[in-house]
């Protein structure tokens, strides 16, 4: 381990003895991701985790939009900070996840707030009837700004896209990694995201990158 990495780590650990916990239902869902599943790391954590609900917090959107669910932890994080009546809308592409997540969505506290669905998201947006306060992309890479492109449809006016994974690992800024088509399409969600006179951005370097975008 390089003293930069073993900084980080550091960092990271003192940031988590200072903010909220996570609670006990989330360490849970966390553990058991990494148990169960093959890539736990894909689940936001705590840090983000409650970064994610203070956002939520923060914006007070009525309607909330994810894309990748995966084992449903940030879609609790963001259905803690929801008002009463607010709505989350989160869509999985895997339906062999649904049996793991979609107990622990039904078990939780803010059950009433989410609704889940399993499917290509490009199909299920459309059929949601919804317009969106707010909207958290963490799904294929390859695929964001065709995800882009559609939400802004269906975004309202001064409402925010938070997309996860927009720094890929550092890989964004590596020569030797810009090959694969997920780094690829990182970077073209980033430019095309950058050259857009309808929104307001910045990234936000916490784990793995992330992108705070408010439509103007």
């Amino acid at each position: 381990m390089t003293y930069n990495q073993d900084k980080g780590e550091l960092l990271e650990q003192y940031i988590i003895g200072h903010i909220d916990p996570e609670g006990p239902y989330l360490h849970q869902l966390y553990r058991a991701t990494n148990i169960h599943l093959l890539y736990g790391r894909m689940a936001s954590g705590h840090m983000q985790g409650r970064l994610l609900k203070m956002l939520v917090t923060m914006i007070r959107p009525r309607r909330i939009l994810e894309i990748g669910t995966y084992s449903g932890y940030s879609a609790l994080c963001m259905a803690e900070g929801m008002d009463d009546g607010a709505l989350l809308h989160t869509i999985e592409v895997n339906d062999e996840q649904e049996d793991f997540t979609r107990p622990w969505i039904e078990g939780s506290a803010y059950a009433e707030r989410i609704r889940f669905h399993i499917g290509d998201a490009i199909d299920v947006i459309p059929q949601l009837d919804e317009r969106f306060d707010m909207v958290f992309m963490d799904a294929d890479k390859r695929h964001y700004c065709d995800y882009y492109r559609m939400v802004m449809d269906y975004l309202n006016p001064g409402g925010y896209i938070i997309a996860d994974n927009t720094l890929w690992d550092g890989h964004v800024v590596e020569p030797e990694h810009q090959h694969d088509p997920q780094t690829l399409g990182i970077m073209a969600f980033n430019d095309m995201v950058a050259a857009d006179k309808r929104v307001e951005k910045v990234i936000i370097p916490i784990r793995d990158g992330l992108s705070i975008i408010r439509k103007k």
